[in-house]
């Protein structure tokens, strides 16, 4: 057998094989292939994703952020029953958020009930919910599941039929919790009204905001409590971790985020609770000493027909929020860091 002298034994022929490369277009800056390139290896254009989400987009521009610049537009107006009418209204600067400020009952009233209110409520409520939470996770599939329902039918009851339940277990006349106490000597309850006076009346709104809340808290916290591995858990208690410090120094600092999570959600809804307070009886503005920022924003609208003054006390609460929320975030990014 005979080989070509241009070609050596043991020496495989490839190049003659090879498929010249297709010409590609021009690269964009950087190595990254351009935007026809990426279209036409079926990657995902940048203008699609946009495209996909507006109409949620539209939907929370409608029903979040034109409320909020609505109300923010009201806060600077003089807008009443007689502009509502005729849809006018004259711009007044800063004199409504000044005659807020400047109103004694901001200072002692609406706002000490507020924040306290709010303060007392978010931890009530996360303490709670953890222990419950706690509670759920020792126990069995079944047990749990069962119990996760009967928790959750009091997070799905209405605020409304909520309030009017703590209402009449609280009456002063034919409530379930005024009668059993009459009956064992320690009120008179032709003399006691807990809802006239300041504390009793936001002690009963506490125990409906925290039943009504602590089972999104469980429910939450339970999630997080089933993702932290045994094996850290079984080695502190070798260690002779009790069950506190286990839950001190491994479970929280792994749920860390949860917890923040649930802070601040809670803190945003107690700091606006509005529904539990205004249906109580004197909640709705004839007991002026139960007022927080909610029902005061409420009742300067509605019913004495001052828009423009009730939406400044509303941008204030909101403001207050947005403050607390961010300052609780920075501590918590700054513990984070250490």
């Amino acid at each position: 057998m005979t080989t070509s002298p241009d070609v050596q034994p043991g020496v495989a022929v490839t190049e003659s094989r090879q498929t010249p490369a297709a010409p590609s277009g021009p690269a964009a800056p950087g190595g990254r292939p351009s935007r026809r390139d990426r279209a036409g290896n079926g990657l995902t254009p940048g203008w699609l994703p946009w495209l996909l989400q507006a109409p949620a987009l539209v939907v929370l521009f409608g029903l979040l952020v034109y409320p909020l610049v609505r109300v923010a537009v009201l806060s600077f107006q003089d807008f009443g029953l007689r502009e509502l009418v005729t849809g006018e209204s004259s711009w007044v600067g800063l004199d409504n958020f000044t005659e807020v400020l400047t109103d004694p009952l901001l200072w002692k009233v609406a706002l000490p009930n507020t924040a306290v209110f709010a303060a007392v409520n978010v931890f009530l409520t996360v303490a709670v919910g953890t222990a419950v939470a706690l509670l759920l996770a020792k126990l069995g599939p079944w047990a749990r599941g069962i119990l996760t329902s009967a928790i959750m039918v009091a997070w799905a009851m209405p605020a409304v039929t909520g309030t009017y339940v703590w209402v009449y277990l609280f009456d002063a006349r034919d409530g379930f919790v005024m009668q059993t106490l009459g009956s064992l000597g320690l009120v008179d309850p032709e003399t006691t009204n807990w809802f006239t006076e300041r504390l009793p009346f936001f002690a009963i709104a506490t125990a409906n905001v925290v039943h009504h809340g602590f089972p999104f808290v469980a429910v939450t916290i339970l999630a997080g409590l089933m993702t932290v591995p045994k094996e850290m858990l079984e080695a502190a208690a070798l260690d002779g971790a009790g069950a506190w410090r286990r839950f001190r120094y491994v479970t929280m600092p792994l749920l860390k985020p949860v917890f923040a999570v649930v802070t601040i959600l809670s803190t945003i809804w107690d700091f606006k609770v509005f529904t539990q307070i205004y249906l109580m009886p004197g909640g709705s503005g004839t007991n002026r000493e139960v007022l927080n920022l909610g029902t005061w924003s409420y009742i300067t609208a509605i019913s004495q027909n001052r828009y423009g003054l009730g939406a400044a006390i509303a941008v204030l609460l909101t403001l207050l929020l947005l403050v607390i929320t961010a300052v609780y975030l920075r501590t918590l990014f700054k513990q984070e860091e250490l």
